[in-house]
C-alpha cells in the first residue's frame, strides 16, 4: 500500500509539472484564490506594466520609441535572453549556475585567440568552438551536480574561478582587441538578414527551440517533474540524474554561444568579460516568473522579463536617472517580482491541497 501511495504521488507530481510547462491552470479547483488568478494572468500583468514604463519613458524623452532606439534594445538585450532561457532550465530543477559569466568569458576568449591566429577561417568556426567549450564547461557541472551530489551553488561557484582562471591563463591576462579580429568574425553580431541583427534572429530561434523542448517534449516535461519534486519524479522513473546532468550542459552550450556573440559585438576579449553578468540573468528569469523554489516558470515570461531589464537599463539613462537610482530602482523592481511569485506559489499550492481534499 505504502508503494502504491508513492507512485500515485509521483504520478501527481508528473501530471503537476506538466500543467505548469504548458503554462495552464486547473478548471478542476471550485474556487479560485487571488493568488492563482495573479498566477494565470501574471505575463499580461508584467506586459501591461512595460507599456506604461514605455509611455511614460516616451512622454519624458519623445526619442525613446523611435525604431532606432528600440531595435537597440532589442539587440543589447538579445544575449541576456539566450542566457535566460539556459537558466530557467536549472532554477526549474531548483538549482543555479553562478558560473555562466566565466563560461562566457572563456569561450569568448578562446574564439576570439582563434580568429586572432586564424584570421581567414570561416566564422562558423569560431562558434562551434565557443560552443563545444561551453558544452564541455556546463557538462563537467551537471556532473557535479548529478553524480557528486555537492549543492549547486557550491559546484558552481567553485568552477566560476576556475573557468576565469583558465581564461587568464589561455590569454595570459592580455585583451584580444577589434583591430585582431577579422571583419568575418565580427560581423557574426553586427550583421544583418532581411534587415534584422543576427543576435535578434539567433535568440528569436532559440526561444523557438526551446518552447518546443518544454511545451512538446517528454523530457522537457520531465525537467518540470524533477523540480516539483525530486523524490516523486526518481520514484515514477523519472532519470533526475540525467535530466540534471542535461540542464546545466544545455546551459553550459547558450553561455558558450553568448560568448562568442559577445566577443564579436563588443570586438573585445578580456579576462573579465561579463563579470558579475550571471545576477542579471537570474534577474530577468525572477521578474518573468520563475520560481527560485523550483518547477514553475515559463518561456514568455523570461522573454518579458529579459525586456523589461532591457528597456530599464536603456530607459533609466535617458530620462536621466541618476545611475545609483538606477539600481535602487531595479532592484525594488526585482524585489517586487520575488514576493509575487511567493504569493503566485502560495496560492497554487493552497489549491493543490483543497483539490486533494476534494
Amino acid at each position: 500500500m505504502k508503494n502504491r501511495g508513492r507512485i500515485a504521488l509521483a504520478s501527481e507530481t508528473a501530471e503537476t509539472a506538466e500543467t505548469v510547462a504548458a503554462g495552464g491552470a486547473s478548471a478542476a479547483a471550485p474556487k479560485r484564490s487571488a493568488s492563482a488568478n495573479i498566477a494565470k494572468f501574471r505575463e499580461l500583468g508584467l506586459l501591461a506594466f512595460i507599456v506604461l514604463l514605455s509611455a511614460g519613458v516616451q512622454l519624458r524623452n519623445p526619442s525613446f520609441l523611435t525604431w532606432e532606439n528600440i531595435n537597440d534594445i532589442a539587440t543589447n538585450t538579445a544575449i541576456l535572453s539566450i542566457l535566460a532561457v539556459g537558466m530557467m532550465l536549472v532554477i526549474v530543477t531548483r538549482g543555479i549556475d553562478l558560473s555562466i559569466g566565466a563560461t562566457l568569458a572563456l569561450s569568448g576568449m578562446i574564439a576570439a585567440l582563434t580568429v586572432k591566429q586564424y584570421p581567414g577561417a570561416n566564422p562558423a568556426l569560431a562558434l562551434l568552438i565557443g560552443v563545444g567549450i561551453g558544452l564541455a564547461c556546463g557538462a563537467v557541472l551537471g556532473f557535479l551536480v548529478s553524480k557528486v551530489r555537492i549543492l549547486p551553488i557550491i559546484a558552481t561557484l567553485g568552477m566560476m574561478n576556475v573557468f576565469r582562471g583558465l581564461t587568464f591563463e589561455a590569454s595570459g591576462g592580455k585583451w584580444v582587441s577589434a583591430h585582431q579580429m577579422p571583419d568575418s568574425f565580427k560581423a557574426i553580431a553586427t550583421g544583418k538578414l532581411l534587415g534584422v541583427n543576427h543576435l535578434i534572429l539567433i535568440a528569436v530561434v532559440i526561444y523557438l527551440v526551446a518552447y518546443f523542448f518544454v511545451n512538446h517534449t517528454r523530457t522537457g516535461r520531465q525537467v518540470y517533474a524533477v523540480g516539483s519534486n525530486p523524490e516523486s519524479a526518481a520514484i515514477s522513473g523519472i532519470r533526475t540524474g540525467r535530466i540534471l546532468g542535461l540542464v546545466y550542459t544545455v546551459m553550459g552550450g547558450l553561455s558558450g554561444l553568448a560568448g562568442v556573440l559577445w566577443v564579436s559585438k563588443f570586438a573585445s576579449a578580456q579576462g573579465d568579460t561579463a563579470s558579475g553578468y550571471e545576477l542579471s540573468v537570474i534577474a530577468a528569469c525572477v521578474l518573468g516568473g520563475v520560481s527560485i523554489a523550483g518547477g514553475s516558470g515559463k518561456i514568455s515570461g523570461i522573454v518579458l522579463g529579459s525586456v523589461l531589464l532591457g528597456i530599464l537599463n536603456n530607459a533609466l539613462p535617458m530620462i536621466d536617472v541618476s545611475p545609483f537610482w538606477q539600481n535602487w530602482i531595479q532592484g525594488m523592481i526585482i524585489l517586487v517580482a520575488v514576493l509575487v511569485n511567493a504569493l503566485v506559489k502560495r496560492g497554487i499550492d493552497r489549491n493543490h491541497l483543497m483539490r486533494r481534499r476534494i
